[in-house]
């Protein structure tokens, strides 16, 4: 069983940033954690959910183009956890943001399987 617990969302004022960070635990998830792709998502009620970035188990990432040049996503096998790096905020930018993984080890996937109950970040 996989747990992912994101923290570091808040309210802030457009310009400013905020860094979302996810530390993923588990009986065994542990010892294959840097096999898994990790990524972020974000919704806003009423819209679907949107990928925002992944990063793959060799350290590739990607972001979508509404965030390109503003956000980085990095990861840290050492300690199982995940970042996500957001500068120069919009409003458009908030959203619940939620952690992700997938084990099966690409980020091609529409659906990870594993989710968290994700952050609110708030740009006013």
């Amino acid at each position: 069983h996989v747990q992912l617990v994101e923290s570091g969302g808040g309210s802030v004022q457009a310009g400013g940033s905020l860094r979302l960070s996810c530390s993923a635990s588990g009986n065994t998830y542990r010892t294959y954690y840097r096999r898994n792709c990790m990524g972020w998502f974000r919704q806003v009620p009423g819209q679907e959910r949107e990928r925002v970035a992944t990063i793959g188990r060799d350290g590739w990432g990607w972001v979508a183009d509404s965030v390109r040049g503003r956000f980085t996503i990095s990861r840290h096998n050492a300690e199982n956890t995940l970042s996500l790096q957001m500068d120069s905020l919009k409003p458009e930018d908030t959203a619940f943001y939620y952690c992700a993984a997938d084990p099966r080890g690409v980020c091609w996937y529409s659906v990870f399987p594993y989710m968290g109950q994700g952050t609110q970040v708030t740009v006013s």
